[in-house]
Order: C-alpha cells, then structure tokens, then sequence
C-alpha cells in the first residue's frame, strides 16, 4: 500500500522543480497521487477495508489542499501538474 523509496526518489527527480528539491508542492502532490493510486488497487480486492478508506480520503483531501494553494500562487504550474498526472478535465 505505501510507495517504497526507490519509486519516491523517481517521483522527487520527476517532478522537482529545483535539484534536491523535496518538499514542492509539485513533489508532494506526486507522492500523495500515488499512495492514492496505491490504495484504490487495493480496494478493488478488499471492498470492505473502512479503516484504509479512511486514510485514503485524508489523503485525498490533503492533494486537494496542495492543488487549490499551487493554483492561488501560480496558476501555471498548477496546469502543467494537473496535466502530467492526468488529474483533471
């Protein structure tokens, strides 16, 4: 269910807009998208995990507070990462 650290290094070096950079919002919006992609694989299987699917709507929510403040301070970064995770629209 969680992402191990050699495919949070990858998701870092992707998606980082500075070298070392670890704590953008573009990085951490990447990081949340895909412990969520995570856990809804393992909902298909396990239908009746609550306790899991609490977790996975904070986490939910929590992407979406990084999305709305990237978007208020710059509304073309927040494109661009919407885009390359194939979020919305």
């Amino acid at each position: 269910m969680s992402i191990t650290a050699p495919r949070k290094q990858e998701l870092m070096t992707e998606y980082a807009t500075a070298k070392g950079d670890t704590g953008s919002p573009e990085v951490q919006v990447a990081i949340l998208s895909e412990r969520i992609k995570n856990l809804t694989e393992h909902f298909k299987d396990h239908k009746k995990d609550n306790h899991s699917r609490r977790g996975l709507l904070k986490l939910v929510s929590q992407r979406r507070r990084l999305l709305d403040y990237l978007k208020g301070k710059d509304e073309t970064r927040y494109q661009t990462l919407i885009d390359k995770l194939g979020l919305r629209r």
